[in-house]
């Protein structure tokens, strides 16, 4: 027997920080993501050996690991993590031993949630294994306790809902950690049109989110008023873009992700760097609208607002810089996983 999991990465459009602790206690968060064809992936084969074999490929991280030594740790600190609190919470898994191997469509520090999305990924695999019955708010919740309060791995909430569900959401973060996802039900010819205006941009480089993360909660800490109020202004923007996006109004959508992006390089000083701010005049002297960086910032995925007449030319142009344009597509599933 196999047992297989994929979980679908996103796509922040507005309101990224807003959903991390303190301003979400304070203040509360609004967010606007949408999940793309991009994923993680886990596959679990019981084994008749009580050993653990982790194949982590998207962190390199390839062992065999005895059971019964002492607390259970691989260096895959995901996969760690999430067996660990499966262990605390339902006790040892229904064969002696077993395989796991895990791998994403996108590298770490990306921007698109590739390690919340792993830790759903992972937790969504060991559930149908062991007929655990959690709903989508449980699965995200147990997926951003393991990563923040478990492993203590700084970001927000957004990426475990976002994969955990599926589809375009609008998202309200509220103090204790309450989380309300409203699905939004989003016509086609609007999907196809946000498809045909926007282009996927990869850096070349990835990221240390938390770093810059961390930095975003500082300020909140400290009452930096400039940081605070940008802030409040890229909350707003979630409910602006909403309503510009189920009205299928591109020409506001791109205006508010431009405006997003000025403010959050006010939250700190690494968002942006000049390889970012290359690929954006090169972009924006072939004709792209406006755009922002995907997730922490940094480096990572850009999400680029173009005239779709101009798409090819400004993927040309792009293709000169180190980074590449990569194709996608919106989904609507959330995580799944099958038994073989």
């Amino acid at each position: 027997m196999k047992i297989r999991s994929k979980a679908p990465l996103r796509l922040g459009f507005a309101g990224g920080g807003s959903d991390v602790s303190p301003y979400s206690d304070l203040y509360g968060g609004y967010v606007l993501n949408a999940t793309i064809n991009l994923a993680a992936y886990c596959t679990i084969e019981p084994l008749h050996l009580p050993v653990v074999q982790v194949n982590a490929l998207e962190s390199g991280v390839c062992t065999e690991v005895p059971l019964g030594t002492g607390p259970f740790s691989s260096g895959a600190i995901l996969i760690d993590g999430v067996y660990r609190r499966i262990l605390q919470d339902y006790g040892p898994v229904p064969a002696p031993g077993f395989s796991i191997t895990t791998y994403n469509d996108a590298p770490a520090g990306s921007g698109l949630g590739t390690s919340s999305t792993m830790v759903v990924c992972i937790l969504k695999c060991f559930a149908e294994w062991m007929n655990i019955p959690l709903g989508d708010y449980e699965l995200a919740r147990m997926a951003y306790e393991i990563e923040r309060k478990e492993l203590l791995l700084a970001g927000g909430k957004q990426d475990q809902y976002a994969a955990a569900f599926g589809g375009f959401n609008f998202m309200e973060f509220l103090p204790s950690d309450l989380v309300i996802v409203n699905p939004l039900r989003v016509k086609d010819w609007i999907i196809e049109e946000l498809e045909a205006t926007m282009l996927l941009y990869f850096t070349g480089r990835s990221r240390e989110g938390a770093a810059i993360i961390e930095k975003q909660q500082q300020a909140t800490r400290s009452g930096d008023k400039v940081a605070v109020e940008a802030m409040h202004r890229i909350r707003q923007s979630a409910i602006d873009m909403k309503l510009a996006l189920l009205h299928g109004d591109m020409q506001a959508f791109a205006r508010i992700i431009g405006e997003a992006w000025e403010d959050k390089k006010k939250m700190a000083d690494t968002i942006t760097n000049p390889m970012i701010q290359e690929a954006f005049d090169v972009a924006m002297a072939a004709g792209a609208i406006s755009g922002k960086v995907s997730g922490a910032g940094g480096g990572g995925f850009m999400m680029l607002m173009v005239p779709p007449e101009r798409k090819y030319q400004i993927a040309q142009a792009l293709a000169k810089l180190p980074g590449r344009v990569v194709p996608f597509q919106f989904t609507e599933k959330g995580a799944i996983a099958w038994k073989l």
